[in-house]
């Protein structure tokens, strides 16, 4: 049953002073859709990473965000998507203004699963620091090259 799969969908947690909210879980249907709403603060950026298994598809909700993807820079406002191309490092990085709000879809439940196992329940406080942010190289699945997450390189300054 899919409500049974879906049980962890709407779960928020902190990732260091970013709200993440998983608003679709990946086992919630038959194709392992994620989706992961995305609050962060002003000048937030994300590390530099490769999602192996599938493209990583960002829209972005509220706000300005500047990416990196494969080397090139370039600006995403509110009501514009990026695709990330599976394999191909890439960031962004919340510009000036309010902070920003954006959607994270991916295939498989790799993104999903980091967001998970580092980040801490919103009913823990606001913000919460933690040691377990990604560091650079840090492998986060041991599963085969085709089903990784992996970050590459430090957040946009």
């Amino acid at each position: 049953m899919i409500a049974d799969r879906a049980e962890n969908a709407g779960q928020a947690l902190w990732f260091g002073d970013n709200l993440m909210t998983v608003r679709v879980a990946a086992g919630s249907g038959d194709d392992d859709i994620s989706i992961v709403e995305c609050r962060m603060p002003r000048d937030g950026s994300t590390p530099l990473h490769v999602e192996l298994s599938g493209d990583e598809i960002v829209h972005v909700i509220e706000g300005t965000l500047r990416f990196r993807v494969d080397g090139n820079y370039f600006f995403c406002h509110s009501g514009q998507t990026v695709v990330a191309p599976k394999g191909l490092p890439h960031t962004f990085r919340i510009e000036p203004g309010e902070g920003g709000t954006c959607l994270v879809v991916t295939q498989g439940d790799e993104f999903e699963r980091m967001v998970r196992e580092m980040c801490l329940p919103a009913s823990a406080g606001y913000p919460v620091r933690t040691e377990r942010a990604p560091q650079a190289g840090q492998d986060f699945f041991d599963g085969p090259a085709t089903s990784r997450f992996q970050v590459v390189g430090a957040p946009l300054p």
